[in-house]
């Protein structure tokens, strides 16, 4: 769901005629885009349930434990780095890449797919052994963060295990139910058909096509296709806000909504701990109504509009940062003390 500006065409186009030597292939480690921690033993990585994640954690390892989720699916957690502020106020910050997503290990589509309307629980089930990975006592309390994806992620999970999260933290996810993310994508769309961005990624058709489970062509592809979004507020792309795309398990886990209504509000009747639900000013596609149509399947919620900003500067943007989200967040939680 975040979009980038599309860019590099010229430079693809040298790379890609310059690719006829024998040593070095389009799709070879780190030639096209950057390496996955399988790839690259120099960046930071956990093993957990057969899969090499890219994380890292802040803070003082025993503190309440906050859990960032990214959006996407298949974004990278390097935007949401701003939330490191809350390891300085003492808190244990843990950031991981998803399955398939940013620099973490790449897997083919059908082992997204396979469980069919099961397929969340991969990530469920994932997330509960980041949790277990860093979690030093059993009485250690666990929040999550996440932001738009995210959001769903973090509140899918919170309703199925209602009793393993105390404080759920939410930024503007598309919906909860897979009508209302339907709705939400439409809405909230402002590439155009034949649009430049989309004549320049066609076009680049001719020189690189990438088949089910070429990660490396897939998720540049992706990249080429994320742009400003003027309806979102989501700004024009900055490459120091990402690492890599995960092309793959975006496309699987749409095709799973798609086909069994992924429901990721399932359960939080049963959550009655209260949930700071943010959302931003300038999402067009996001209005007051929307949060509350969102809101309503949290027991307990408190809505904050962050001013100024899209969708993505309610972290991104050091402003509204520092000025609202991280005073609400340091608020909310010091009610979970």
């Amino acid at each position: 769901m975040i979009f980038k500006n599309y860019f590099l065409v010229p430079a693809l186009l040298t790379f890609v005629f310059s690719c006829s030597t024998k040593d070095r292939t389009i799709t070879g480690p780190g030639n096209l885009v950057a390496k996955t921690v399988d790839q690259d033993p120099g960046l930071p990585a956990i093993q957990v349930n057969n899969s090499l994640l890219h994380s890292e954690a802040f803070g003082p390892a025993g503190a309440t434990m906050i859990v960032a989720l990214h959006g996407g699916p298949g974004a990278d957690y390097r935007y949401l780095l701003p939330c490191k502020d809350l390891a300085a106020r003492g808190y244990r910050v843990v950031f991981y890449d998803q399955r398939g997503s940013g620099l973490s290990q790449r897997f083919p589509k059908k082992s997204y797919t396979a469980p069919g309307a099961k397929a969340m629980d991969q990530l469920y089930d994932e997330l509960n052994a980041v949790i277990e990975h860093y979690r030093t006592r059993p009485d250690q309390k666990v929040v999550l963060l996440g932001h738009s994806w995210g959001g769903m992620l973090a509140s899918g999970f919170t309703g199925k295990y209602p009793g393993r999260v105390q404080g759920l933290i939410v930024c503007e996810p598309g919906g909860l139910q897979w009508k209302d993310v339907e709705h939400y994508v439409k809405d909230s769309r402002s590439m155009k058909l034949w649009s430049e961005v989309l004549n320049d990624a066609a076009y680049l058709d001719q020189f690189i096509n990438g088949k089910e489970d070429q990660h490396e062509i897939l998720d540049y592809k992706m990249s080429m296709l994320s742009s400003k979004n003027e309806i979102t507020g989501e700004g024009a792309f900055d490459p120091t806000v990402s690492w890599r795309d995960g092309a793959v398990i975006m496309d699987a886990l749409f095709d799973v909504g798609e086909k069994y209504n992924t429901d990721f509000s399932a359960g939080l009747n049963d959550f009655k701990k209260p949930v700071l639900f943010f959302y931003s000013e300038k999402n067009r596609a996001y209005p007051d109504s929307w949060a509350q149509r969102i809101t309503a399947a949290y027991p307990s919620v408190s809505r904050v509009k962050v001013p100024g900003v899209g969708h993505d500067g309610i972290i991104t943007n050091q402003k509204a940062w520092t000025g609202t989200t991280l005073p609400q967040i340091l608020t909310y939680l010091s009610t979970l003390q």
